[in-house]
């Protein structure tokens, strides 16, 4: 694949994207065989459903199909969301993180495990053992949300109705 055919299926994809109010996260395009795998990585504010995935995934093959952008090999799309693992380096990824706890190392190599409250622009917020704390973003090394298992409360099972006896008849 050469540097203009990605760029090419990139500002597709990313024309897509914006169409759906969604933010283009990563392109890579693979081979695999006689085909190309095309993955495109998508994220949205309030979260990706099927049925948003399915349909820019329908649009961007579309665009795809209107271009000689991956010449006349077939190819196979695959979009999908950026995973709880992605790492957090755009401001973005901040505001959309606020209420998870992340694991930030610092440039200066320093660690630290707090919840985001907020995120901004240049800096972010977080609860570390009951502090806040601002965060500038470019002392940031890197930053991953943490993933929680966390045991739902009874009272929280209650108001969902979760403890009730079930009916004997």
């Amino acid at each position: 694949m050469s540097a203009s055919q990605t760029r090419t299926v990139r500002s597709l994809a990313e024309q897509v994207a914006s169409t759906h109010l969604c933010d283009l996260e990563d392109v890579s395009i693979r081979r695999a065989g006689r085909r190309r795998v095309v993955r495109i990585v998508v994220d949205h504010a309030g979260g990706l459903s099927l049925d948003l995935v399915a349909s820019i995934s329908r649009d961007i093959s579309a665009a795809l199909d209107e271009t000689d952008a991956l010449g006349d090999a077939p190819y196979v799309l695959e979009v999908t969301s950026p995973g709880v693992d992605r790492p957090l380096t755009l401001p973005r990824h901040w505001v959309r993180a606020v209420g998870r706890l992340v694991e930030v190392t610092l440039m200066d190599g320093g660690t630290f495990v707090g919840r985001v409250t907020q995120g901004g622009h240049d800096s972010a917020w977080l609860d570390v053992d009951g502090h806040t704390r601002e965060l500038r973003l470019d002392r940031v090394r890197s930053a991953v949300v943490q993933v929680e298992f966390a045991r739902i409360e009874d009272t929280e099972l209650e108001d969902a109705g979760g403890t009730e006896e079930p009916d004997e008849g």
